[in-house]
């Protein structure tokens, strides 16, 4: 059980630093959104609506993002190096052209799909609380995280033979 605010940040801040990377694809953009987060959640006299704390959060940083979106209304590119830091260089190499490829075409999806998606693959988040989250039903949670993936898989597959 978290007791205090230096805990959940200790907790849940990496988690809600990916999940606001993925969405945005950029750095200090899921910085900023990741503290925001931090200070709604701290300042907030709301009752929690999410099963967990971390739902409660990702709640928070799905809406800023959302909003930091409507305000640019474009995308960002990426940043290179954004890798696993315990790699061999050869598998380092690979997977992040991978990653970014991925990364590419999840950025233009659809806000809502990429935040499920993000929500599955990313933070293993149970499509009841995918569909909590988006404040969509638990079916359209599963469609949209299915369709999602055969989209991106569909994509990557087409990458792969164009690189060919």
């Amino acid at each position: 059980m978290v007791t205090n605010f230096h805990e959940l940040y200790q907790k849940y801040a990496q988690d809600i630093y990916r999940f606001a990377y993925w969405l945005c694809g950029n750095a200090q953009d899921a910085e900023d959104i990741t503290s925001e987060t931090f200070v709604r959640a701290l300042t907030s006299i709301d009752k929690i609506k999410a099963e967990t704390v971390k739902g409660y959060l990702l709640t928070i940083a799905k809406n800023l993002v959302y909003k930091k979106s409507n305000r640019e209304k474009r995308f960002v590119p990426l940043e290179a190096g954004f890798t696993e830091p315990l790699m061999k260089p050869e598998q380092t190499s690979e997977n992040s052209a991978s990653l970014q490829t991925a990364m590419r075409f999840i950025q233009t999806l659809p806000e809502v799909d990429r935040v499920a998606l993000v929500l599955r693959l990313q933070d293993d988040l149970s499509y009841e609380e995918i569909a909590n989250i988006l404040n969509i039903s638990l079916a359209a949670a599963k469609v949209k995280v299915h369709r999602t993936r055969l989209k991106l898989t569909e994509y990557m597959h087409q990458q792969e033979e164009q690189a060919r």
